[in-house]
Parts: C-alpha cells; sequence; structure tokens
C-alpha cells in the first residue's frame, strides 16, 4: 500500500479534494448529500471549546502517591490498605477565576486536584490550597463566581460586586484572611498545601466507618510573595 496520506471524512471514506462543494449544476446551489461539506462545517462549529467557568487555567503532572502506613483498619480501598504500595496519580493545579491569558501570581485561591489511578478504578479528590472556602451553602456558589468574574457589562473585573456579596456573606471572612495574606499568593505551585475541601468517611472490611480529611503537605516548604512582589511579576 501506499505511504501517501489520503483525504479522508470522519468514517475513513477517501475525499477528491477539498476545495470544492457539490452543486445542482455548474452554478447551482449547494446539495445536502455533501456530507463532507456538512461534516466539515460542523467540527469548524465546535473546534474552539469555550473554557470552563472556574479553575480554566492550571497546570498538570503525573506521579505517584507511596503509602506510608496500613490504613487498612480504617479503609478497605487498596491505595491506602499496604505500607510502601505505589498508586499512579495526576494532579492539576490553578487557579480558580483566573482565564486564558491571566497571570499565574494572582490573588486567587488555587486549586488543587488529585487522579489516583487504583487497581479498583479511578479515585479524585478535589480541593483547593486552603482548608476552608468563601461559603457553606452550594447555593451561593454561582453567585460567588459571578463575582469573581468579569462582569458581562463592561467585561471588566469588578471589586464592587466582589466586595458586595462577601459583606453580606460573613461565612467568607476566614477564607478572605487567608487570601489576603501572603498564602494567597504563593511563590510556586511546588510551595503551597492542597486540602481535599469536603470531609469524607472510610469503611473498614468490617463495615465500620470514620470520617477523615484528606491534607497534602508539602515537603518543598511554604514560600509566597508579597503584595508587591506579585503585582510585579
Amino acid at each position: 500500500m501506499s505511504d501517501k496520506k489520503v483525504l479522508t471524512t470522519n468514517a475513513g471514506a477517501p475525499m477528491p479534494n477539498n476545495d470544492h462543494s457539490l452543486t445542482a449544476g455548474e452554478r447551482g446551489p449547494l446539495l445536502l448529500q455533501d456530507l463532507f461539506y456538512i461534516e466539515k462545517i460542523a467540527h469548524f462549529d465546535r473546534e474552539r471549546i469555550p473554557e470552563r467557568v472556574v479553575h480554566a487555567k492550571g497546570a498538570g503532572a503525573f506521579g505517584y502517591f507511596e503509602a506510608t502506613a496500613d490504613m487498612s483498619a480504617h479503609t478497605r480501598a487498596h491505595l491506602f490498605g499496604q505500607k510502601g504500595r505505589k498508586t499512579p496519580i495526576l494532579a492539576r493545579l490553578s487557579t480558580v477565576g483566573g482565564e486564558r491569558g491571566s497571570a499565574d501570581a494572582e490573588r486567587d485561591p488555587r486549586g488543587f486536584s488529585v487522579k489516583f489511578y487504583t487497581e479498583e478504578g479511578n479515585y479524585d479528590i478535589v480541593g483547593n490550597n486552603t482548608p476552608v472556602f468563601f461559603i457553606r451553602d452550594p447555593l451561593k456558589f454561582p453567585d460567588l463566581i459571578h463575582t469573581h468574574k468579569r462582569n458581562p457589562q463592561s467585561n471588566l473585573k469588578d471589586p464592587n460586586a466582589y466586595w458586595d456579596f462577601h459583606a453580606h456573606t460573613p461565612e467568607s471572612t476566614h477564607q478572605l484572611t487567608v487570601l489576603f495574606s501572603d498564602r494567597g499568593t504563593p511563590r510556586s505551585l511546588r510551595h503551597m498545601h492542597g486540602f481535599g475541601s469536603h470531609t469524607f468517611r472510610w469503611v473498614n472490611a468490617a463495615g465500620k466507618g470514620v470520617f477523615v480529611k484528606y491534607h497534602f503537605r508539602t515537603e518543598a516548604g511554604i514560600e509566597n510573595m508579597t503584595g508587591p512582589e506579585a503585582k510585579k511579576m
């Protein structure tokens, strides 16, 4: 067989060219039977995927999780059940309100998610680099994010909306004190802790459960930038 590449449809049918649509006669209208044209335009309409609402900009790294203790007394999950067991992982670290082209040094919580590729299936833990969060009631989450993102009328960040929301949400005070300390501008993604935001329940082989929190503590130590340093970056 020839090694020459051939233009095909998504189904693999060869196409003679990429420049001409099928028409009813030399100057006639386009034909709906031209499936290659319809396929090409449909692909064009969908090739720009809108960025996600939050955690749009981030970085990922593959690695492994090594159990340093046998936790089988508390959980039947294999990845925690044997000292020294290694499990492949993918970690994704991100800014929360950041968008494409935004600065990595913005004052913002950092998303901290870990996917464990275990023998029993994938296990995901999502969280942030802070142990607390702005809200307790998830009903407020859309309002929180709307005030942290751009105003749809001006397309600019809106500090009035930001502080109006938090002034009416006193439960966010704890998170704000962390965010507006130097912890809000970590020096790098290596120099911050990660926290699974929720409380989880482990169940052992006997069916007994315990509540746990996940804390991922950096061994590189906490290092942050000051406000002026972050602005300079």
